[in-house]
This record gives structure tokens, sequence and C-alpha cells, in this order.
């Protein structure tokens, strides 16, 4: 008998230390579709967040407590029998070591996402090819939210899951659609794992790993000595502006950290390069000028 209970605790265990990785909320939103027949939304968003947090999508070990906390929510624009015109707000947070804080990691969003599907079409992922926009895009998500959050913890971590990305936009590029494709001056899903991927742009990465690690994490032990490195890391940034057409890496971490950096500089003791943060914050992020008259 003790031998049964024994195997039953260790299958309990194989089970919680290998689990998936993302606990994700998929909304789909229909409210801009006119009709009576909007089933197939309640299908695809059931379908949507089964298939994302019930995938093991990397051989990493993962136990329930760190598991990536994000959300997927698409708003239909447009609805042509089986096709579907849409955006995709992508968002995910990391905890903070000492505290109950998540910090957002990555708030995007993606205006340029059409697909087909059918009510109970299985979601299935190839990664040796291109099969459906819809699986490709929420895939090419994943694996970006996955990358992003452990280049958070360790640097540089998420190089494996960031290039699974890349594979998934490769893949897709088979398909022609323009948010696939390397289009001067476009902000799309190419750009976007094409510059976290860039050995030009690593730099940006570097500052996730400080700005999270040796900022956010020591708030609850040295208050100055993570406002002095988040403010450092901020800094950093200053250094990939410009090299690439439209700044996106540099957008992509405001709208995520924007009201973040607010709060942690409005007030408290200033630190040693307080001024020239303010004036860099005004150069790379101008799109935040009211927001940074606070902590000016």
């Amino acid at each position: 008998m003790r031998k049964l209970v024994f195997l039953f605790a260790l299958l309990l265990s194989s089970i919680n230390t290998n689990s998936q990785e993302l606990n994700c909320l998929v909304t789909v939103n229909d409210e801009q579709v006119a009709g009576s027949n909007k089933q197939v939304f309640t299908t695809l968003q059931k379908s949507l967040n089964e298939f994302i947090n019930q995938t093991k999508w990397t051989d990493r070990i993962v136990d329930n407590e760190e598991k990536v906390d994000c959300a997927m929510t698409i708003i239909i624009t447009a609805r042509d029998n089986n096709t579907f015109t849409a955006t995709l707000q992508v968002q995910s947070t990391r905890p903070i070591f000492g505290s109950s804080y998540t910090s957002p990691v990555l708030n995007l969003k993606d205006n340029d996402f059409s697909f087909k599907y059918n009510e109970f079409d299985p979601l299935v992922y190839n990664k040796n090819s291109f099969d459906s926009n819809l699986i490709s895009t929420i895939v090419f998500y994943v694996y970006t939210i996955l990358g992003l959050d452990a280049d958070t913890f360790s640097k540089y971590g998420g190089e494996t899951e960031l290039k699974e990305a890349q594979n998934v936009m490769l893949q897709a590029q088979q398909s022609g659609l323009s948010s696939w494709q390397n289009v001067v001056g476009k902000q799309n899903r190419y750009l976007l794992i094409d510059n976290l991927l860039s050995p030009k742009l690593k730099n940006y990465r570097n500052t996730l790993y400080n700005y999270h690690i040796k900022g956010l994490d020591n708030f609850a032990n040295n208050k100055d000595y993570a406002k002095q490195s988040i403010e450092d890391a901020v800094l950093s940034i200053e250094g990939i502006y410009n090299k690439t057409v439209g700044n996106f890496l540099i957008r992509t971490f405001f709208d995520a950290k924007a009201d973040e950096v607010v709060s942690i500089y409005s007030d408290g003791p200033r630190t040693r390069n307080a001024a020239r943060l303010a004036t860099t914050l005004r150069k790379i992020s101008p799109n935040n000028n009211a927001k940074w008259r606070s902590i000016e």
C-alpha cells in the first residue's frame, strides 16, 4: 500500500513539474460584427484557450507557479463567411521577487490579422509548414512571449524560443501575407522577430535582463540600487536608437513599460542621472512626452 501511495505521489510530482508553460487568457470579441450566428466565436475562444494552455511548447521543466501569465485579445472587425479580419492585442507579465507586483513585459497590438476558420476546425501546429494564418500568428506570439519572459530571468535566455518564433515567420512567408514579409518601414511580425534576433540590436534583450534582474527584483531589499539599475538599463536603450526604421523595439519596450517607469521615478530619491534620464526619454520615446513630464 505504501508503495502505491509513493508511486501516486511520484506521478503527481511528474505531472506538476512538466506542465505547460503558459497561463493564457484568450478573449474573442465579436461586438463589431453584425449577425445572429455568433456561436463560432465562442467555439474559437474556447479552442484557442485549450490549444495554448494545454500544449507543451518547450522542453523546460515548469512548476505551476512558474507559468507565464499572458493574454491575447482578438477583436473581430469584419467577417465574410469563414474569413475574418481582426486585431490582436498580446500582453504578458512577470512576477517580481519579494513582492506581489507583476511587471508588464509585452503589450503589443497587431493590426494586420486576418484568418480563415470553420467552427470546430482542429487547431494543430506543424513547425515544418504553413497551414493556417490563425495558427501561425498565435504560435508566433506564444514563442515571442516565452522568449521575452526568459530574457528577463537570464541573459539572452529566450534564444531558443525566439528562434522558434523566427521559424514560424519563415514558414508563414510562403502565405504572401504582408505581416510576415520584409517591408521597409512596416512594423510587423517579420520586423519584430528580426529585430529581437539581430546582433546589432542585441543590447535590447540585455536591457530586459538588467531592468528586471538588477532592477525590479531588488526593489524589496535595496530600493536605491534597484532604481539606479533601472535607470542605467533604460538609458542603455539609447544605444539602439536610429539603428532601425521606426525604432520598433523602443516602441515595444515603452508600450509595456512607460507607466511603470513613470511610477518608479515620479517620486522618491533622485538617481545620479535623473536629468539625463528625462532628456533621453523625451528623445527616444516622444510619444510618451506627456508622461515623462512627471519625472522631470
